[in-house]
């Protein structure tokens, strides 16, 4: 089984990320790490604290050689912001953000402010998961499985009333030729910049799509519950900070439609053996991949921090206050992009790990040859 945990606060000394059931064998490229976390760090709406921290990854443990060893593999990512604080985490914050973990977190734990509530539930956290992506994706690669995403809707700039819906091939180029709303479409990219440029101290949701492509079929089950592929990934996906809603494939729309608009007609040739025209499903039907690209759409809320902050309560006088500023981004869509790519690549790479198992990648490979073969 697969399993990955990530540590650190906000404003502490660093983040940490252990992942635990890689097999040996792995070549892993700390340049492809360092490619990735610069997706997460560069972006439009972004604040100041991405300016100021390079993100750079350490490999603690688990290679040898530049290659996993099938031992828990480690990293740091240190916290240059770390020595800007008085403390490890700073002030206390008694007026709590609305739509924020700020007082949830107090009523939870019983904390006398929200400052260790939000060093935890902070997006800084993502930082840590995208290392961890970075690591689920070169294994995924060794299986010609790709990820990549890219911004379909900031606030009321939606990509449906721009262009037409694009394919694996146009999302996948290079985040080097996107520009910095991770939009593809020109006009688009004009119409969220103007959005975020207009902001005025407010801020902005939006709404990421997710590519996962040469995802074989088979992949999950429909026995039981939690075994659904469909499943693991919108829990995945919802896990993220900001996220609010999920969907897979055309599922929003599709809820509007007949079944005759909706299902994927399904054919057959000596070259392709089973293939679909179609991908309304999103790679997945009745809880098992059916060996179209996987397509994930993440809803992101708007960020909870406003510089012309909403209606709160102070926590030790109860009394009707504004809610705490604290430093934050104004729009987070377009780098939230590459860390439901790093979740994706997680729930994908269990999978497949959990059917092709082995202690080695030579050992996996065979298994898989042999799977192909067999559903062709």
């Amino acid at each position: 089984m697969l399993r990955f945990l990530t540590a650190g606060e906000s404003h502490g000394k660093a983040l940490t990320v252990v992942i635990d059931g890689l097999p040996a064998g792995v070549s892993i490229s700390e340049k492809f790490i360092a490619e990735e976390m610069l997706k997460r760090k560069i972006g439009v709406g972004s604040g100041a604290r991405q300016k100021m921290e390079d993100d750079g990854v350490e490999i603690l443990s688990g290679l040898r050689g530049g290659k996993t060893i099938g031992s828990p593999l480690s990293m740091l990512i240190k916290n240059k912001d770390f020595e800007n604080c008085g403390d490890a985490l700073g002030g206390p914050v008694l007026c709590p953000r609305p739509g924020h973990a700020d007082l949830a977190g107090v009523q939870k734990y019983g904390f006398p402010d929200a400052r260790t509530v939000l060093e935890r539930a902070s997006a800084r956290e993502t930082a840590a998961r995208v290392a961890a992506g970075a690591i689920f994706k070169q294994v995924l690669l060794e299986f010609g499985v790709k990820i990549a995403s890219h911004t379909v809707q900031v606030g009321t700039a939606m990509i449906e009333y721009f262009c037409k819906k694009y394919g694996f091939e146009e999302v996948g180029k290079s985040y080097k030729n996107f520009p910095e709303t991770r939009c593809i479409n020109d006009k688009m990219d004009k119409a969220v910049q103007k959005l975020v440029d207009g902001l005025a101290g407010d801020t902005l949701g939006g709404a990421i799509e997710v590519w996962a492509s040469g995802v074989p079929a088979g992949l999950g089950n429909y026995s039981q519950w939690d075994t659904r592929i469909d499943g693991r990934i919108a829990q995945a996906i919802m896990s993220i900070q900001s996220v609010k809603g999920v969907e897979i494939g055309d599922g929003f729309d599709g809820s509007g439609e007949m079944g005759s608009e909706f299902h994927d007609e399904i054919f057959y040739s000596n070259a392709k053996g089973f293939y679909r025209k179609t991908n309304h499903a999103g790679g997945v039907e009745g809880g098992i991949t059916n060996g179209m690209p996987i397509v994930v759409r993440a809803h992101l809320k708007p960020i909870s921090t406003l510089l012309k902050p909403l209606s709160s309560v102070n926590l030790k006088t109860y009394k009707k206050e504004l809610a705490s500023v604290e430093r934050s981004d104004f729009c987070v869509v377009p780098r939230a992009g590459v860390v439901c790519e790093a979740m994706l690549a997680f729930v994908l790479l269990d999978e497949m790990l959990s059917k092709f198992g082995g202690d080695n990648l030579s050992d996996i490979k065979n298994s898989y040859v042999r799977y192909l073969k067999r559903i062709k």
